[in-house]
């Protein structure tokens, strides 16, 4: 089963993002921050990240995505946007950082799970 890292300081982002996924048979993975999520996805190696940008702590979601992808054991993890900044100039930043899709808040459910299983299959596909 595929792993999925969600990564949001709203906890109730977090759950509706969760529960979306599990019904569609991922695992999920949680973090609350950028740094949390970064020292998660090292270790637990998730097959895909959905971010948030706009969270406290030293390491925004922006920052975080820099980090996964200029380690070696992050950087082929595809990561997805879920943010309510998603104009097309920060969009551009975010896919200059390494993200590949953004999605503004609120989000519909089941776009989000067909973005979700298309980057699966691409990267299924790429290996």
């Amino acid at each position: 089963m595929k792993k999925i890292l969600v990564v949001d300081d709203l906890e109730e982002v977090r759950e509706l993002v969760e529960i979306t996924l599990l019904r569609a048979k991922y695992t999920i993975l949680t973090a609350e921050n950028g740094f949390d999520a970064v020292k998660i996805a090292k270790e637990q190696k998730p097959d895909l990240v959905i971010m948030d940008i706009a969270m406290p702590g030293k390491i925004n979601g922006l920052e975080a995505i820099r980090l996964l992808k200029g380690d070696p054991t992050t950087e082929k993890c595809p990561i997805i946007v879920l943010t309510g900044l998603c104009t097309s100039e920060n969009f551009r930043n975010y896919l200059e950082a390494g993200a590949h899709s953004c999605f503004s808040k609120p989000f519909s459910p089941l776009k989000l799970i067909q973005e979700v299983e298309n980057l699966l299959v691409e990267l299924d596909c790429a290996v």
